[in-house]
């Protein structure tokens, strides 16, 4: 049975992981017949967002490990305990996370860096030749792992796009249900919501993601 590595930012959209799209990419993993493990770095939020009002709360602090056992049920790894070898390919759900605590995408867009951890982690992937898909705003880490000429996708949102593509990465607009498969990199990308306007929008290329990135597992 192949085995699939989710790699989580938090809980929660606007200072995590987004929700939804964390349990439907685990639940398309499963669909389609393979075993999922989440994964996380344990490291500090950039900050905690109250979810009913959208305020930042600036008393608070989180750790991304602590808070991604949420979503996991527990059943949450370090991302710096890795044995790439153990598994058979990567996904990466969106949600803010991504841009706040995996990279600092959010702050500093295309001068962005990928926190350490994170980085050595989707690495190891990238350089084992094991497909990656990276959902919502999670691939505006693709260039930065991939390099120059590498494509992908977060739907059509003109200034992020800009920003992939100032990094080297070669950015296709495409609809909320669609994939961008980059087959020399075994990279795809899916917009979710990033354009999705309802849960039933993200599962369609989530799950077309999912299907795909399985299918390209040697």
């Amino acid at each position: 049975m192949k085995k699939i590595a989710v790699l989580l930012s938090g809980c929660g959209v606007f200072d995590g992981t987004e929700i939804h799209e964390a349990v439907l990419s685990l639940l398309a993993i499963t669909r389609a017949g393979a075993q999922y493990q989440c994964f996380a770095p344990d490291i500090a939020q950039m900050h905690v967002v109250n979810h009913l009002t959208g305020e930042v709360n600036t008393d608070e602090t989180r750790n991304v490990l602590v808070e991604s056992a949420r979503i996991a049920r527990g059943e949450v790894l370090n991302a710096s305990n890795l044995d790439v070898n153990d598994y058979d390919a990567l996904v990466i759900p969106g949600g803010f996370g991504a841009a706040k605590n995996l990279s600092n995408f959010a702050t500093t867009g295309s001068r962005c860096h990928i926190n350490p951890i994170v980085e050595n982690f989707i690495r190891d992937f990238a350089n084992a030749r094991k497909p990656v898909g990276f959902v919502c705003i999670s691939p505006v880490m693709i260039p930065q792992i991939y390099g120059q000429g590498v494509t992908g996708t977060i739907g059509n949102d003109s200034d992020t796009a800009q920003a992939f593509n100032e990094m080297g990465g070669l950015h296709q607009t495409v609809k909320v249900d669609d994939i961008v498969v980059d087959e020399v990199h075994k990279v795809v990308s899916t917009p979710a919501y990033m354009l999705a306007t309802s849960i039933l929008e993200a599962h369609i290329g989530i799950e077309k993601l999912v299907n795909k990135v399985i299918d390209m597992i040697d």
